[in-house]
C-alpha cells in the first residue's frame, strides 16, 4: 500500500505523539509499504526547533522513509492565541506540501491529531486523490480547551468544536487510544462502525528485568535509602503538576524521607521551578528529559510513579507515560475519578495502580506513601502490559485494518 502519514509531531521527538507516530511509520515501512510523512521540524517538548533541524521546507530520509518538513511558528511560551497561530502556520505550510504530493495518490492517509486543524486539508486531499482518510485522535483538543479554561472566546471554541465534528464525521475511519475516547468520538457524530481503538503501546520486553537501575539512581545523585516518587514526561498545563509540588511541601512538613523527581521538559516547567523555589523546598529535583535508552533504568529506579492529570480532560486525553510504567512493573499513583477510563482500569485490574482523588495533595501524598510500601515490582502491571500493550501486536492489528479498508476500496472501484 501507499500510505501518507500527516501530523504535527514526528521523529526524532522521543516523547509524546511524535514518538508513537515515528514508531508506527517505521513499522509500516518495514512491512514493505510505501510510506511518506508530512510533518513539522522537531520542536517538542522544548517548544523550540531542535538544534540539528531547520525551520524551513525540507525533505529528508529517515529509515528509508521520505519525510517532508514544513515550517511553522513555535512560541517559546505557548498561550491559547499563540498555540492557535502555531497550528495555523503548520496547516498553511503543510497544505502547500500536500499539493505537491497529489500526483503520488496514496491509498490511505493517516492524519494524526492534534492538530484537528490539519484534518480539513487532509480530507480535501483525500477527496482529490481518492485515498481513504483515517483520523487518529491522540487528544480531543476542543474538550481540553473547554475544560481547562484556555480561552474566554465562545466564538473560537465554537469554531474549533464545529471543525472537529465536521472532519471526524467525514473520515472513513476514526481511531482513538481508549474506550472512553471512542465513546467521545461517537458523541461527536462519528458512526460507531467507523471508530476503532488503536492504543499507544510499549516495547514491553525492553522494560523487563532492567539491569543497572541501582547504579543509575546513584548516578542521578540519590542514595539507596531515598524513597523516590517520579514524574517523567511532558510538563504541560494539562498535567496539573502544581499538585506534586504541593504534595512535596506537605511531605517536607511531615519530615518524610520521600524525594520528588520531575523529569522532562515542557511549557509549564519554568513555572514549577519558580514555585519550588518560592516554597523553599529541598525535596524536589528537576531533571531534563532523559534519552530513550535510559528510560527503563529511570523508571525501574523509582519506588512510586506519579501520574497526574487535570480532571477536566480525563476522558479527552490518556497519559501515554502510563504504558511504560506498567511495562516496567512500577507502582503508579494516579489522580483520577472512578468514572474515567483509568478509574475503570483500576477497578477491573485490582492492584495495577493506586487511584487517588484529583486536585488533592493530601490524597496524592497518601497514595505515594502506600505505593512505596508495596513490592518494588508490580506483577499485575507487568501482566497487563504483556497482554494489552505489546507494540508488535498493536501495530500488527492496525496494519491489518489498513489492509482491510484498502481492499474494500479496491473492490468498490
Amino acid at each position: 500500500m501507499k500510505i501518507l502519514i500527516y501530523g504535527l509531531n514526528y521523529a526524532p521527538e522521543i516523547t509524546g505523539i511524535g514518538k508513537y507516530t515515528g514508531e508506527m511509520v517505521d513499522w509500516l515501512a518495514s512491512k514493505t509499504h510505501q510510506v511518506k510523512v508530512v510533518t513539522a521540524p522537531p520542536y517538542y517538548p522544548d517548544w523550540q526547533i531542535a538544534e540539528e533541524a531547520s525551520n524551513k521546507f525540507q525533505t529528508e530520509s529517515i529509515n528509508s522513509v521520505e519525510v517532508y518538513r514544513c515550517p511553522l511558528y513555535v512560541p517559546s511560551r505557548p498561550t491559547t492565541l499563540r498555540r492557535l497561530l502555531h497550528l495555523i502556520s503548520f496547516v498553511l505550510s503543510s497544505t502547500l506540501t500536500l499539493i505537491t504530493l497529489i500526483r503520488w495518490r496514496p491509498n490511505i492517509v493517516v492524519n494524526v491529531v492534534p492538530a484537528i486543524f490539519t484534518s480539513f486539508p487532509a480530507w480535501v486531499y483525500c477527496k482529490i486523490t481518492g485515498a481513504k482518510l483515517v483520523i487518529h485522535v491522540q487528544d480531543f483538543e476542543s474538550d481540553a480547551i473547554l475544560n481547562l479554561g484556555m480561552t474566554n472566546s465562545n466564538f473560537l471554541l465554537k469554531v474549533w468544536t464545529w471543525l472537529e465534528r465536521f472532519v471526524l464525521s467525514r473520515a472513513d475511519t476514526v481511531s482513538t487510544i481508549s474506550k472512553a475516547m471512542l465513546e467521545n468520538a461517537v458523541a461527536k457524530g462519528v458512526q460507531r462502525d467507523r471508530v476503532i481503538i488503536f492504543p499507544n503501546w510499549s516495547e514491553v520486553s525492553r522494560f523487563q528485568n532492567v539491569q543497572g537501575s541501582d547504579a543509575f539512581r546513584v548516578e542521578m545523585g540519590f542514595k539507596a535509602k531515598d524513597k523516590l516518587a517520579l514524574y517523567s514526561g511532558n510538563i504541560g498545563r494539562k498535567q496539573g503538576l502544581e499538585l506534586v509540588i504541593e504534595a512535596a511541601k506537605l511531605a517536607e512538613q511531615k519530615n518524610s524521607d520521600i524525594v520528588f523527581i520531575i523529569c522532562g521538559e515542557g511549557a509549564a516547567k519554568a513555572d514549577l521551578v519558580d514555585l519550588k523555589t518560592a516554597l523553599g523546598l529541598n525535596n524536589v529535583y528537576f531533571f531534563p528529559l532523559q534519552p530513550y535508552e535510559s528510560l527503563p533504568k529511570l523508571l525501574a529506579m523509582a519506588d512510586a510513579h506519579v501520574v497526574v492529570q487535570n480532571p477536566g480532560i480525563a476522558n479527552a486525553v490518556l497519559p501515554s507515560k502510563l504504558t511504560n510504567i506498567l511495562a516496567v512493573g512500577g507502582n503508579a499513583v494516579i489522580t483520577t475519578h472512578s468514572n474515567t477510563e483509568i478509574g475503570r482500569l483500576l477497578k477491573e485490574f485490582p492492584g495495577i495502580g493506586i487511584g487517588v482523588e484529583p486536585e488533592n495533595c493530601i490524597a496524592l501524598l497518601s497514595g505515594i506513601e502506600a505505593a512505596i510500601t508495596k513490592n518494588k515490582i508490580n506483577n499485575v502491571a507487568i501482566s497487563y502490559a504483556k497482554k494489552f500493550l505489546a507494540k508488535q501486536q498493536i501495530l500488527e492489528d492496525f496494519e491489518h485494518y489498513l489492509i482491510k479498508i484498502n481492499l474494500i476500496q479496491q473492490r468498490s472501484e
